[in-house]
């Protein structure tokens, strides 16, 4: 075996979108948690494990819909920048996957660029993972730019709504 072989296998997925509301609406849709079942169209249900504000450590348990089916993850705050960038982890069966939401105001701050990037890693795989992931992967891939962008498409028609509200 050499040494690619023993390193871990990630994939990195980014896509943005310009969003017709301030950042300041943007944030507010990111982090308002209670919310996401009826803002974003694949999360079905949302539970707190932790109180308080969104900040570094907050936790929940998220269950989406995605590819026809339900998955749920814990989720945990690991980095916070308020009104600037966010990221999320969880990890699933040896598979850690990281979510960075990052704002950057356009326009005078009337509008909002959102890029979103997705990783997800799996340390030290086996000889399985790395021919499913080989095999697979692509699809996968593509599954997942779908489903990140009706993320994204999600947050900006909520926070383009609040705006005009």
């Amino acid at each position: 075996m050499t040494p690619a072989d023993n390193a871990d296998l990630q994939h990195q997925i980014e896509l943005n979108r310009r969003v017709a509301a301030p950042p300041a609406r943007v944030w507010e849709v990111v982090t308002d948690l209670h919310r996401a079942p009826e803002r974003l169209s694949q999360v079905t249900e949302l539970q707190m494990i932790t109180d308080g504000p969104y900040a570094l450590g907050t936790r929940w348990r998220e269950t989406r819909r995605m590819m026809g089916s339900s998955e749920t993850q814990e989720m945990v705050v690991v980095e916070n920048d308020p009104g600037r960038s966010t990221t999320l982890q969880a990890v699933d069966g040896g598979t850690t996957y990281r979510t960075t939401l990052i704002l950057e105001s356009l326009d005078g701050s009337t509008s909002a660029l959102l890029t979103i990037r997705f990783g997800a890693s799996i340390a030290d795989p086996n000889r399985l993972q790395r021919l499913a992931l080989k095999v697979v992967g692509p699809l996968g891939i593509k599954l997942t730019e779908r489903s990140l962008r009706t993320e994204l498409d999600d947050i900006a028609a909520a926070a383009e709504a609040l705006h005009r509200a």
